[in-house]
């Protein structure tokens, strides 16, 4: 397939105006320290919306020519962008949301590497990665007081059947005509679909200011490139202060089928909710799909019973093929919501209340030594092996996906997981069938297993 660039200067619409020679030179920092590499990959990823390629180095490779400089004019910030995807550009001109995201990604590698590691001293290590969570959504205006709770997170797979697909249109639609705004991973499939169908929806209601927000990290952003729908792009240091973010931001869930990260974000909540101190707080947790997606609930359903226990198996819904019904439920829950944090004091807009174990809150760097010292086994509460259950899963997201993972993967062989007969067993049945029902990758004819298990 031939390839098309285009090389062009861009100035940020509204969201960026100056950047300090500081900032800029860091910007260029090809040095271990710096922040080109991270920023290169993170420009790409924004200009090659809509590909269907879900793998970080495939997209690099793609696109090895792809370079971007930034520097300080008299008029403002200015990216030279070279070789960049053509897609991005009409009549040479960059979309408006495209530069909307690119800029979105320069505000936040900035943020976090100059202001988010040295703040909230003082706090306990887990209040120190909330806040952090905090000033991040903040410094992206993503925090809205004073506006009544409908922010709706939905999670699923982003190589998902075309049927699934539209169906997570469908809620989104029916969400969307209730006046509920929509967050999630900001990458295709379930990501993009709920969106979508809130944008009709809003449109019809006569919403002007429907969000559509997209949460990524820069492990994963490449493999997901954000979807032009997303209005407000914020991009999380990785994955664990993106996951807090979903459940600080958001006020319900609705979770379509996926693959293993979205059992990942499922483990997450869990070991959220399982927690004694949340039992009281309401939290709409809603599994559904389309007609024909019974088998993957049944998998998910059957591995958090047969793990995790009962309790865990109440803290969610699950509804099949009804969209109504589900927005339903979810405004209902939202009203409970709003009353539970109308009586205790709580904020609207950020969820300080509920409790985050540190556990889930640590970022875990998935090498072959952490995997294989992961512990899976029951000598430990439920919601730390939803911990340890999520570190594992994540672990194989980013030997499916992320560059880093996928090059330990070539160099070391696969991930070595190892854990109590049972759960290995639950584990094993619960992998095979993401496989079987060909959800670990966009192109699963190729897909080869990055893990092995063994109790």
């Amino acid at each position: 397939m031939t390839e098309h660039y285009i090389s062009s200067s861009v100035t940020p619409l509204d969201n960026l105006d100056v950047l300090s020679p500081f900032e800029v030179a860091r910007l260029q920092d090809k040095s271990q320290g710096g922040l080109y590499n991270l920023f290169r990959q993170c420009a790409l990823a924004v200009l090659n919306c809509g590909s269907e390629l879900d793998s970080t180095r495939q997209v690099l490779n793609r696109f090895r020519e792809f370079d971007v400089q930034i520097s300080q004019k008299h008029r403002g910030v200015q990216l030279d962008l070279i070789n960049a995807p053509a897609t991005a550009f009409v009549d040479g001109e960059l979309i408006q949301g495209i530069n909307e995201h690119l800029f979105s990604v320069v505000r936040d590698l900035l943020y976090v590497a100059d202001k988010v590691d040295g703040c909230c001293e003082g706090l306990t290590p887990s209040a120190m990665i909330t806040n952090q969570v905090f000033n991040m959504l903040r410094h992206a205006d993503a925090l809205k007081p004073h506006v009544k709770p409908n922010m709706v997170v939905c999670w699923g797979g982003h190589s998902i059947q075309h049927e699934e697909y539209e169906y997570t249109k469908r809620v989104g639609y029916e969400m969307g005509l209730r006046g509920l705004n929509i967050c999630t991973g900001c990458g295709p499939g379930a990501m993009k679909g709920p969106m979508k169908g809130a944008t009709i929806a809003h449109a019809k209601q006569r919403i002007n200011d429907g969000r559509y927000v997209g949460i990524s990290e820069p492990g994963i952003i490449a493999a997901e490139s954000p979807n032009p729908i997303v209005n407000e792009l914020i991009i999380m240091p990785d994955i664990e202060r993106r996951l807090e973010a979903f459940v600080r931001l958001g006020h319900g869930f609705v979770v379509f089928p996926g693959g293993v990260g979205t059992a990942e974000e499922i483990l997450y909540i869990l070991g959220i909710l399982l927690q004694e101190e949340n039992r009281d707080h309401p939290f709409p947790l809603i599994f559904t799909g389309p007609a024909g997606s019974e088998d993957y609930f049944k998998t998910v359903d059957r591995f958090i019973r047969a793990t995790l226990g009962e309790r865990a198996a109440g803290l969610y819904e699950v509804v099949v093929d009804d969209a109504h019904e589900v927005a339903e439920r979810m405004r209902l829950g939202l009203n409970q919501v709003t009353d539970f944090r109308k009586q205790t004091g709580e904020a609207y807009h950020y969820n300080w209340q509920l409790r985050i174990p540190y556990a889930l809150q640590q970022t875990f760097e998935p090498t072959h030594d952490a995997m294989r010292q992961l512990n899976l086994s029951r000598n430990q509460t439920e919601h730390e092996l939803a911990a340890q259950l999520r570190c594992a899963l994540s672990g194989i997201v980013a030997g499916n996906v992320k560059e880093p993972g996928i090059r330990a993967i070539e160099e070391h062989g696969p991930f070595q997981l190892h854990g109590a007969a049972d759960i290995i067993q639950e584990l094993d049945l619960l992998l095979q069938a993401f496989v079987d029902q060909r959800r670990m990758k966009i192109k699963h004819e190729d897909y080869e297993p990055c893990f092995e298990l063994a109790s």
